[in-house]
């Protein structure tokens, strides 16, 4: 089904119905030629997977252990202009 498109005054007015049809099908917003989409909420969670945060990554992620984090102290390759 394809998604319906609103130009930003018509999705402003009608705010509700915009929302009420997203929970349904996709509704894309067009602004000064660009393209915004509106997605019930359960739908964006499957689309975008079950990702962890950085937050997560940083705490529970891999090991860096035997990892070398030190930073090269050599200055910079030098450039012809």
């Amino acid at each position: 089904m394809p998604a319906s498109k609103w130009n930003i005054a018509d999705a402003k007015s009608k705010l509700s119905e915009v929302l009420n049809l997203a929970q349904h099908q996709a509704q894309i917003i067009t602004r000064r030629n660009r393209h915004y989409v509106v997605l019930d909420g359960d739908e964006y969670q499957r689309l975008k997977g079950n990702l962890p945060s950085l937050k997560e990554l940083i705490l529970h992620g891999p090991s860096l252990e035997g990892v070398n984090l030190e930073r090269d102290p050599s200055p910079g390759g030098e450039i012809e202009l």
